[in-house]
């Protein structure tokens, strides 16, 4: 994977720095895995904003991903990998044996042709392979990991994420995250071995305030910015500092933590992420 650096033809492209796709092997999704994907502009049901600088950007269709894995023992060959819109990552189209077609995440280094199967028995700890975390060998580098047996991948799952397979006890594994904590999570929830792909991600640019619109992000306004009826931080002659940060409900930002001391899943953190 690479990035370009685009040449100055343009305003907007002078320090735009778009991704090099050399991944991607075509263009044209699987219909069969479309679904419609409606936006809300930020509104509820009644219409009224309850998010802020969501709106407008590019249409879009839902491509359906298999978080679950559960297709167990059956191989799929990775039909091709794709772009998709709706996350960081990368994507590949699965052809099982059996006939069905299914959407992974995919992961740095899974090519066109190779073969990937998911379950407990017999399944080497190869690349897009999905097992266990009881049958992976320890060290191991993984994403796409589940929370909770049958639920599906919710952590490790955004472009160049991964984690680490650390230890086990028990029905317990320790894995350490991409936000640097570490935790134990029940030895039957799955994980997909590798890197998830995309990982030159965060070296983009995007040029101009229009692609970021294109993208659906509307235009944030500072708080110091704000009058006082509008932010904590608001108000002030000039350009008055806006006194300490903190959000628009007043509570202090830098530093200061959230977390519940009486949260039940606390007793599962064995290190918290670094300040």
């Amino acid at each position: 994977m690479s990035v370009r650096k685009l040449k100055p033809i343009t305003p907007g492209q002078r320090f735009r720095v778009v991704n090099g796709y050399d991944a991607i092997t075509t263009d044209k999704p699987e219909k069969s895995l479309l679904e419609p994907n409606k936006r809300s502009g930020g509104r509820n049901s009644e219409g009224k904003m309850t998010m802020r600088y969501i709106g407008g950007g590019h249409k879009r269709k839902y491509r359906v991903i298999d978080f679950k894995r559960d297709k167990a023992g059956i191989p799929g060959e990775v039909a091709s990998i794709q772009y998709d819109p709706n996350r960081t990552a990368f994507i590949a189209l699965l052809n099982y044996q059996d006939g069905e077609k299914r959407y992974i995440i995919a992961q740095n280094g899974l090519q066109v042709g190779r073969n990937v199967v998911s379950g407990k028995e017999g399944v080497a700890p190869e690349i897009g392979n999905a097992m266990p975390l009881s049958e992976i060998p320890l060290g191991t580098i993984i994403s796409c990991i589940e929370l909770r047996p049958g639920q599906g991948a919710v952590m490790a799952r955004s472009a160049g994420a991964f984690a680490q397979l650390m230890a086990r006890d028990g029905k317990f594994a320790t894995v350490k995250l991409p936000s640097g904590e570490t935790r134990l999570i029940l030895a039957d929830c799955m994980a997909t071995i590798g890197v998830v792909s995309n990982s030159d991600h965060q070296l983009m640019v995007g040029g101009k305030a229009g692609r970021t619109r294109w993208l659906g992000r509307r235009p944030r306004t500072r708080p110091v910015v704000m009058n006082p009826v509008d932010h904590p931080m608001g108000g002030g002659e000039g350009k008055s500092s806006g006194g300490h940060p903190r959000s628009r409900n007043g509570i202090p930002a830098k530093g200061y933590r959230t977390r519940s001391k009486t949260k039940a899943s606390n007793k599962y953190i064995v290190e918290r992420r670094k300040k």
